[in-house]
């Protein structure tokens, strides 16, 4: 398996990738898939921080994105959706992406990234609770799964709530 940045002619393969990843019986197609194609088309769209997960016949078996978000105004990233394909899950296709994206967005100045999710998992890639940082959660009521992983360019200074892309806001 590789990871390497999405490209054009990937799009509808990691379409593909998150809707199975996210699929449910009651619903056709999932939120997940619904809220990545809405940030394809926003401001907060960053190519840069899109990877994908690839076999040994190039086929996406995973992806994974970060858009821009805000900390009181100050730019940071948020992370999500993360996907892969349900017969390959629990082999270490999401281990990659996440590594190969928190590297990106060191790699590109990005101070922090920011998720909302399990502590039990993210916990493993350096994640915390946002509050122990000074950082809230757009919606107070999502407590420790709202979680935030510093990089080198992180100031402690900034503090304050997490704004994601707009789409995250139509959810």
């Amino acid at each position: 398996m590789l990871t390497r940045r999405e490209t054009p002619a990937d799009v509808s393969a990691v379409r593909a990738v998150i809707a199975a990843a996210f699929a449910k019986t009651d619903a056709p197609d999932p939120v997940e898939a619904v809220l990545l194609d809405a940030l394809r088309t926003c401001d907060g769209w960053l190519p840069e921080l899109s990877y994908v997960a690839v076999d040994e016949k190039d086929e996406v078996v995973g992806h994974v994105v970060c858009t821009r978000g805000h900390v009181d105004g100050v730019p940071a990233v948020g992370l999500g959706p993360i996907g892969v394909r349900p017969d390959l899950q629990r082999r270490g296709v999401g281990l990659a992406l996440m590594h190969s994206v928190l590297g990106a967005a060191d790699a590109l100045g990005e101070p922090l990234v920011a998720l909302l999710g399990s502590p039990a998992y993210y916990g493993r890639y350096g994640f915390r609770a946002g509050t122990e940082l000074g950082i809230h959660a757009p919606d107070p009521a999502w407590g420790e799964y709202f979680q935030v992983r510093t990089l080198a360019a992180y100031d402690p200074a900034v503090r304050g709530t997490f704004t994601y892309a707009e789409p995250f806001g139509d959810l």
